[in-house]
């Protein structure tokens, strides 16, 4: 009586296990399915779900694991070819602009070179005070604030006004200088300000010892302006750059994991 009551409990966990793996395999197939489609996102919930689901259905399971990774493959693969085309253009932007600027570079001490506008280069600007503009090929924008007078005020800030009395403010650098460097996103918005308000006449504040303002020329507006719009165009080279060198990591990590998964069938 006990061997036919182990008996029928052994044929029931078979008939489960199995029923089990049918259904896992029901949802493997369709995550195949979607992937054959295009339908990465899908695919991967429904491999994820057959884990939740269906536990014990290590055959499947194993078998979504490498489906998985042919999933993250494609899906890298298909982001590398769209970052690349989109890299593609906006150089094909640059290429068409870049020759409007004046780049500066010291191959002695300098890796990373400089555009700015024509109009602030330092030969044609001596003995004045204004805010000049620039941007590094890796699209980072930086203002510098440069004093030129009788006598020494001491600048450790800069505001800028415009006609209906708003106004941006860098940040306090807690240092007395006649000649200040502020990083766009670390310039109290001063230059995001005068993109903004480039077609207006705006007034510039020097914060020191002594009080002392400009008003900037239309010509500084412009430098402004189009300096500005190319650090957002390098900015964006430079993060498209930096999320295919991300994709081509991932394409290698996921390989690699195919290969050991690969080997191991095999032994």
């Amino acid at each position: 009586m006990k061997k036919v009551i182990l008996l029928a409990c052994l044929c029931c966990t078979l008939f489960s296990c199995e029923d089990v793996e049918k259904k896992a395999g029901e949802k493997l197939q369709a995550a195949r399915e979607a992937f054959e489609l295009g339908n990465y996102n899908e695919a991967k919930i429904l491999i994820d779900s057959i884990k939740m689901l269906y536990p014990k259905a290590f055959e499947t399971r194993r078998a979504g694991i490498g489906l998985m990774q042919e999933v993250e493959l494609k899906e890298q693969e298909k982001s590398l070819v769209y970052l690349d085309s989109m890299l593609q253009a906006k150089q094909k932007d640059f290429d068409a602009i870049k020759g409007k600027y004046t780049f500066e570079k010291d191959a002695e001490y300098q890796n990373i070179g400089n555009y700015l506008h024509p109009s602030q280069v330092i030969e044609k600007n001596l003995h004045r005070s204004f805010l000049r503009f620039q941007v590094d090929e890796n699209g980072v924008m930086s203002m510098t604030s440069i004093y030129c007078g009788a006598h020494n005020i001491h600048h450790v800030a800069v505001k800028v006004t415009a006609p209906d009395g708003s106004f941006a403010e860098t940040p306090d650098l807690g240092e007395k200088i006649e000649k200040a460097d502020f990083k766009l996103g670390e310039d109290g918005n001063v230059m995001g300000f005068l993109y903004l308000n480039k077609d207006k006449n705006i007034k510039v504040n020097y914060q020191g010892e002594r009080p002392y303002s400009i008003t900037m020329t239309a010509a500084d507006r412009q430098a402004l302006a189009s300096v500005y719009e190319l650090a957002q165009l390098l900015s964006s080279m430079t993060e498209i750059k930096k999320n295919m060198e991300e994709a081509n990591l991932k394409i290698e990590f996921v390989k690699k994991k195919m290969e050991e998964r690969k080997d191991n069938a095999q032994e």
